[in-house]
């Protein structure tokens, strides 16, 4: 299986241009598989440069309802005329962002669900025999209080997004499983207990982000969370790759608890599993 990372907030070199956002290339024995979109339609930019041809893709996954993880789908869907994309029935509710003086709207385009290529999922939802897609992740562990500026719609009210329109992949490779998250908002440790819970085996390695830093705010969480999260990351035997939101100053305190057993993910990195 191989990973390309064609949007992150940093990159790997000058030759890509980077942004806030996530956009995965997953390449698998049966698929080739489009994890996000990143912000903007810079993760076609960078795939040209990685080689990679996005009118070949065969299904994207859209993680959940924000800007920087499906801002790019309208020029996906241009660029690709045959791929189905699987997001959240919830997902283009309205989602916002709590700044200091202002709410501002970081959903996604409605105008998108016209498009008949697009499939909305829900909890549990089987994609092939090797691709499975899960949401509603229970339990309360370690969340990250950098979710409290997050908000979405209910009714005639604007409150706390619990995060239902999140959704996590799990990849079948032989008698392995590997998991991709967007941002776990839900809690990096409850998803994977999730995933352990479908599978009855944790996953060989885990990617993406760990909503450890608040963009809007430039704020990352309270280190003493951080550790907890690292050692029991570390207790699972898993192998790590994180970037996006996870933040610098929160990898770096991840990075000292779990040395190789996490890496950084960068806009133009490739990782071969």
């Amino acid at each position: 299986m191989k990973i390309m990372v064609l949007a992150e907030d940093t990159s790997s070199t000058p030759a890509y241009r980077s942004e806030h956002g996530l956009s995965l290339y997953i390449e698998t024995k049966n698929s080739k598989i489009l994890f996000d979109t990143g912000a903007s339609n810079l993760f076609l930019e960078n795939a040209k440069r990685l080689g990679v041809n996005i009118d070949k893709i065969d299904l994207a996954v859209i993680s959940h309802g924000h800007y920087d993880h499906g801002g790019g789908l309208q020029a996906f869907l241009e660029e690709n005329s045959k791929a189905k994309v699987y997001i959240h029935e919830k997902a283009f509710e309205n989602h916002y962002s709590k700044k200091s003086d202002r709410i501002v709207n970081i959903g996604l385009d409605k105008n998108l669900l016209k498009d008949d290529r697009i499939i909305l999922t829900s909890d549990i939802f089987p994609i092939s025999h090797d691709l499975l897609l899960f949401s509603r992740v229970v339990g309360s562990e370690f969340l990250s209080s950098c979710n409290s500026s997050l908000c979405t719609a209910k009714g005639d009210s604007i409150v706390q997004d619990e995060f239902e329109h999140e959704q996590s992949l799990l990849i079948k490779d032989g008698d392995h499983f590997v998991l991709i998250a967007g941002c776990a908002h839900r809690g990096i440790v409850n998803i994977l207990k999730s995933s352990v819970f479908l599978t009855c085996k944790p996953p060989s390695c885990i990617i993406g982000g760990f909503h450890l830093y608040n963009y809007s705010a430039g704020i990352s969480e309270e280190p003493a969370k951080v550790i907890q999260i690292a050692e029991f990351l570390k207790g699972t035997g898993s192998m790590y790759y994180t970037g996006h939101c996870t933040g610098i100053d929160s990898y770096n305190i991840l990075k000292g608890i779990m040395d190789n057993q996490i890496q950084y993910l960068s806009t133009g990195t490739v990782v071969e599993i």
